[in-house]
Parts: C-alpha cells; sequence; structure tokens
C-alpha cells in the first residue's frame, strides 16, 4: 500500500495566457501552518524563484489578489486563502517552455521521480541570457506531461558549469513531497570539490549565505544571508590543492563555491570566487589553469521516495574532464614522490 502524501500548497496553473498576453497566471492555495504569516512573507517561501522584493512590488502594482480581491502590503493571512499572481513574461517565454531533443543521462525514472546526471554546461531552468538548451526543455521532450508541474518538476538546482545528481519531481504530490524533504534537511547530497590549498582535517561551515551587497550576481557570506551549513572531508591531496567530499545541510545558491572560497581555500576553475594558487609548482599551477570550470560534481544523492518512502541512494561517477584533471595531477605527485625519495 502507497503511502498517501498530503499536500498544503497547491498549483493550479502556471502558464501563459493568451499570445497577446503579458503575463502567465500563478494560484495556489495557502497552506494552514502559514497562519498569521505576512502574504509577502508566504510567498517568498512558496514562490522562491522570485525574490521577496519583486513580490512586494507585483502587490503594489496590483499583480496579486487574496480570495479574487486585491492583495494590500503587509496583509496578514489566516491560512487555506487562494492566492493568484499574475507575473509579467516576455517574449522569451514560448521558448522557454518548449520541448526540445536534447540527450539526457537518466540514472533511474519511475512514476513519480527521476534522478539526472546533468552534464557541465548544461544551465537547469531558462533565465536571462539563458532561454533554451536548458534541461527544462529537455525534461519536457522527455516526459510530456511535466507541462504540469510548475518548473517541470524540478526541485532543486545546480550551477551551469557544475556536473552531477539532480532529482526532478513528475507529479505535484511527488514535488510537494520532495520540496518538504529539502526544507527539513533530509535529503543527502554529497559532493567532489577540487579546492586551491592544502586541507588537512576534516570541517564543518556553518555561516549565513546571501547575495553580495555590491555584486549583484555574486553570493556572499553576511549576517543577513540565510542559514547555511556544509560539512566536508578530505579524499586526497595534491600539489597545492585538494580533493574534497562536501556534504550540503542546506542547499544556498553557490553554497560550497561561497564556503570554501570563505575559509581561502576556493574551488579550482571557479570563474567568480576564485582565487590564485600559493606555493604551487609550475606544472600543477599549468594543469589548473587548464581547467575550464568550478570543479565541482554532485556525486551521492539520497531520499526517501515520495510514494512508498523507502530511502533510496544514487551516484554518478566523475564526468572525463574532473576524472582527467585528477589522474594527471596523480602522475604529477607520484613524479615528485619519485625524484625526492631517488637516492643522490
Amino acid at each position: 500500500m502507497h503511502r498517501k502524501v498530503r499536500t498544503n500548497i497547491i498549483i493550479i496553473a502556471q502558464s501563459p495566457l493568451s499570445s497577446e498576453s503579458a503575463d502567465s497566471i500563478t494560484e495556489l492555495t495557502i497552506p494552514p501552518d502559514y497562519a498569521g504569516m505576512r502574504l509577502d512573507q508566504a510567498l517568498a517561501r512558496l514562490l522562491p524563484d522570485w525574490s521577496r522584493s519583486r513580490l512586494q512590488g507585483w502587490i503594489l502594482e496590483k499583480r496579486i489578489s487574496v480570495d479574487e480581491r486585491e492583495a494590500i502590503p503587509k496583509q496578514k493571512l489566516w491560512g487555506g486563502e487562494k492566492i493568484q499572481v499574475r507575473q509579467p513574461i516576455s517574449g522569451h517565454i514560448e521558448t522557454a517552455y518548449a520541448a526540445e531533443a536534447i540527450p539526457l543521462d537518466i540514472i533511474y525514472e519511475d512514476d513519480v521521480l527521476m534522478v539526472i546526471n546533468k552534464p557541465a554546461g548544461l544551465v537547469v531552468h531558462p533565465g536571462s541570457g539563458n532561454w533554451q538548451g536548458t534541461l527544462l526543455n529537455a525534461l519536457l521532450h522527455h516526459a510530456a506531461q511535466l507541462s504540469a508541474v510548475p518548473r517541470a518538476g524540478i526541485v532543486h538546482r545546480l550551477d551551469k558549469e557544475t556536473s552531477g545528481l539532480l532529482v526532478v519531481a513528475k507529479t505535484l504530490e511527488a514535488q510537494t513531497s520532495l520540496v518538504r524533504q529539502l526544507q527539513k534537511h533530509t535529503v543527502k547530497r554529497d559532493y567532489l570539490a577540487l579546492v586551491l590549498g592544502h586541507v588537512s582535517v576534516e570541517g564543518s561551515i556553518d555561516a549565513p549565505v546571501g547575495r553580495h551587497p555590491v555584486q549583484r550576481t555574486k553570493m556572499t557570506v553576511t549576517a543577513s544571508g540565510k542559514e547555511a551549513r556544509t560539512h566536508y572531508r578530505v579524499v586526497e591531496k595534491f600539489d597545492g590543492c585538494t580533493l574534497l567530499q562536501c556534504s550540503l545541510e542546506t542547499g544556498r545558491t553557490h553554497q560550497i563555491r561561497v564556503h570554501m572560497h570563505s575559509i581561502g581555500h576556493p574551488l579550482v576553475g571557479d570563474p567568480v570566487y576564485g582565487g590564485k594558487p600559493k606555493k604551487i609548482s609550475r606544472e600543477t599551477g599549468q594543469l589548473i589553469a587548464g581547467f575550464p570550470r568550478q570543479a565541482l560534481h554532485a556525486q551521492k544523492l539520497e531520499l526517501s521516495h515520495p510514494q512508498h518512502s523507502r530511502r533510496m541512494m544514487w551516484e554518478a561517477a566523475l564526468p572525463e574532464d574532473m576524472n582527467r584533471l585528477l589522474l594527471m595531477l596523480q602522475q604529477h605527485r607520484e613524479r615528485n614522490s619519485t625524484l625526492v625519495n631517488s637516492p643522490a
């Protein structure tokens, strides 16, 4: 017997209106346990793709209604209200939500979820500068029913240049279950990260992550950010860099990249948070300089299946580019060790 998942948030529609319209409509129901919360606070939780300031702006622009009445700023909720959000869309909407025949490396699939091994270079969700050729477009081609699920079932993301495992919900019920597991930190996500410098012991980083106050495309450790915890342990040491296994307790934007940068060990190849290697051989420096992306791979994923609640775990081998870089670093280390230990 399958356990029925109780759904609090119900997204009834999320699609463009007529081709002449510049809005898309999202309808949802406020969960009972959100009673007493301000409307903008509740919407920020239920619609994480949009910032609270953006949602507040839409309230002032009369784009949001509560029980078919115009919403007002600082409006308090009782739970159970029907919310309608008229989201302005650009001319890219048809491209953004078009099915495209993009190959997918599917690790696992059943009636309610899929686990994808995403390659580096693939954008997960359409956005500025990437309105087509995304994982979302590929998913809509692979499973047409995902057009009825918000964000085509995507519940968490990987950066464009990060490779590895990502889970996709195929039904609304599965999406609700997976989102709740992520919120409760019961989804286990382990990454392999090659960082600059020598890391000698395992550790944890408990530091809030938020938008950089000046460089708005970057994230940073800031007291005004959201709680973020990353646990790490040493897997292998090389000349001037260390391979770590990083486990996420939370899942903030760029979390591993920001956290490792904050303790002086930015990821190899990171174009945003990277740094200059110190005390490193010329050969290693050349190997690192030639790596074109952040050396980060989502290696393991573990969660409770939305239907039967059994824990399931998947693992994805390192992609060719990271594997090749590690092999060259290993060979360089062994050559150096032979030279040091050879008799004079």
